[in-house]
């Protein structure tokens, strides 16, 4: 994926160098032109040179006369999943993304990305992966290579697929490590930052210490699932049913071998031949409000499941969202070998 300063041209450019950097885009030729703060002025493609020259434009003329002057654009902590639909479905592929002040801080690719999702992410990677050792006594677990790169990085890739890009990694055992291999984000147009737990603070509990959240929604996962997740298909249902907190769940089903009978002061009500019951597991995955988070205590030790459990006391709306797709927690070497062959053949 191109970084999206590839996508930028400065006001005043010529038509001349202006069709230089379209042609170095190639199949992707669209460029944004931007005055000296990077504030969006409007955008260029090769149709518009070409309308441009037959009325008469000359090619060491400045590109802002030619340009389109209200492009598409979203903007950043501001915009609605079905507007990024609309556009994606009417072949909008590359579109801007503006801060508030119109500056350009992002450019999209949906010839890439699978959407663009207005959720902040917060991943939690500080576990001490004790039943990995002795994988792990020099390296964090999320960082044990699954196929070609570590296990958090197939987690990032697969988030930023579905266009998130504001990221907080809680961190912990080795996590100087983690930090330096993953950085700011600024090489794969994200925005990495870290939070460092001192002393453990649960599953949840370092969530606490994010005031800067930058979107309505915030999904928190652990960094040792292998998922393929679709993420939007997610968040939309957590929005068609008006949710407060929602769980990925992973469904097992258990064969009963007998007859189960159903019974009352010892009679026999009703029976199933050889039943199937199916279970629902907690996937580690969790999408919320943004409010949600401030019902987390400060500096405290506190687990997902205290959160649902109050939320469920307090009649918010605990959606389980079952998967239908891969999952695998990489807890146990078993697991982790099983990553290793299935790596290869998952579709993401």
């Amino acid at each position: 994926m191109r970084h999206y300063k590839e996508h930028l041209i400065p006001s005043g450019t010529t038509i001349r160098e202006s069709l230089k950097v379209l042609d170095k885009l190639a199949s992707d030729a669209i460029s944004f032109v931007v005055d000296k703060d990077d504030k969006l002025i409007g955008s260029l493609t090769d149709g518009d040179v070409r309308r441009g020259l037959i009325r008469g434009a000359e090619l060491e003329q400045a590109v802002d006369e030619i340009i389109q002057s209200d492009p598409k654009y979203l903007r950043k902590g501001d915009h609605d999943i079905e507007k990024v639909i609309k556009y994606r479905d009417k072949n909008y592929r590359i579109i801007p993304i503006l801060d508030k002040n119109d500056h350009v801080v992002n450019v999209i690719n949906f010839g890439y990305l699978k959407s663009y999702l207005p959720i902040d992410v917060v991943i939690m990677a500080g576990g001490k992966g004790t039943r990995l050792r002795p994988l792990t006594e020099d390296t964090p677990k999320p960082l044990l290579q699954v196929g070609e790169k570590p296990i958090l990085e197939h987690n990032i890739d697969r988030l930023t697929l579905f266009g998130m890009d504001d990221y907080w990694i809680s961190v912990n055992y080795l996590g100087e490590q983690i930090e330096e291999h993953f950085g700011n984000g600024k090489g794969k147009n994200l925005h990495i930052q870290y939070i460092w737990e001192n002393e453990p603070l649960g599953t949840i509990g370092s969530v606490s210490k994010i005031d800067n959240f930058i979107h309505n929604h915030v999904l928190v996962t652990n960094s040792d699932i292998l998922t393929n997740l679709d993420y939007e298909d997610f968040f939309l249902r957590f929005l068609e049913e008006k949710a407060d907190f929602a769980v990925v769940t992973i469904p097992y089903k258990v064969d009963v071998p007998y007859a189960v009978l159903e019974t009352s002061n010892g009679h026999v009500m009703s029976f199933k031949e050889k039943p199937t019951y199916t279970y629902y597991s907690n996937g580690g995955i969790y999408l919320m409000k943004k409010e949600i988070t401030e019902q987390i205590p400060k500096n405290s030790f506190y687990d997902t499941t205290d959160l649902m459990e109050d939320l469920i006391s307090e009649g918010k709306k605990v959606l389980s969202y079952p998967l239908s797709g891969y999952w695998l927690d990489i807890g146990k070497h078993e697991d982790f070998e099983k990553a290793q062959k299935d790596i290869h053949t998952i579709k993401f």
